[in-house]
């Protein structure tokens, strides 16, 4: 079985303009798509699309058949989608590695015969929050061919960024600097620039996320951690180990928010710059609906 799990250790540490750190431990799931419809008979306490200690619900994830948020009031998005007027209806596909294979090929990457493994959490006890989720695709041979990094907000907004065959190399790791044009934090402004490292997970997960402001890196964030066989035993372990654990990321997202404001870091109003958050789907309201994006 290709799926497993990771237990990693999340580092986030600020440089500036006040410097601000925490570590702490979580567990996450690395998800072959193509094991979705065998998982539930293995582990008892994970399901797909159903309810669950665990629950994989494919429609939570790369919903590229809704429309898209473009820095205007009125989104774009395919014809007859959510916020259009013509055109016939559209219905997103229902599985998650059409989605991933269509998203691939629009950027020149044929996933045929390939593989796609999501790092992510479930729903757990209903309850979904997930700051990023990797998609680490491979072709007929198994060798590394593109990566996804969907991120998604505390607003729920969703955005991923397309690490691919034309993004820079550095050794085995997919790599991308580019502008975030995304609301993430209200201590960090929108067209700060996200700098990829993500490197296809084996014994050992390591991801690294940075964020630059010209020249300087502000702000870095790993995840680093080992392979663990996923079993129904270890699931159950870890719903005590790590109890609740999308609540309890949520939760200490706002609490280092509370500190950082403690700190009298500067923060960003979401709804102050709607033009520049870009391709991202599900838009709040603060933005959808505001005059000054049109």
């Amino acid at each position: 079985m290709n799926s497993c799990l990771y237990e990693c250790h999340v580092m986030h540490a600020r440089f500036s303009p006040r410097r601000h750190r925490f570590l702490y431990r979580i567990f996450l799931f690395a998800i072959d798509l193509d094991e979705l419809d065998t998982l539930p008979g293995r582990l008892a306490l994970f399901s797909v699309n159903r309810p669950n200690l665990y629950s994989f619900r494919e429609r939570d994830f790369l919903p590229t058949g809704e429309t898209v948020f473009n820095g205007r009031a009125e989104p774009l998005g395919p014809p007859g989608a959510t916020g259009q007027t013509a055109g016939p209806a559209v219905r997103p596909d229902p599985n998650l590695k059409a989605r991933v294979t269509a998203f691939l090929a629009e950027h020149g990457v044929d996933l045929a015969g390939g593989r796609v493994l999501l790092v992510t959490l479930p729903r757990v006890l209903g309850y979904l929050f997930n700051p990023v989720s990797f998609y680490f695709c491979y072709d007929r041979n198994g060798a590394p061919l593109a990566a996804l990094a969907e991120v998604t907000n505390t607003f729920k907004e969703m955005k991923p960024y397309f690490l691919g065959p034309t993004t820079r190399a550095t050794g085995d790791a997919f790599t991308l600097r580019t502008p975030k044009h995304f609301y993430v934090s209200p201590f960090a402004d929108v067209d700060v620039a996200f700098d990829f490292t993500l490197r296809p997970p084996g014994e050992n997960l390591s991801i690294q996320i940075d964020d630059f402001i010209g020249a300087e890196r502000t702000l870095t964030s790993t995840l680093t951690g080992p392979r663990r066989e996923l079993t129904g035993g270890r699931l159950a372990w870890y719903a005590l180990k790590y109890p609740l654990i999308t609540l309890r990321i949520i939760s200490l997202i706002h609490w280092h928010a509370f500190l950082l404001w403690l700190k009298r870091v500067p923060w960003f109003a979401k709804a102050a710059r709607p033009a520049d958050q870009r391709a991202l789907y599900r838009p709040h309201p603060s933005i959808a609906h505001t005059p000054d994006a049109a």
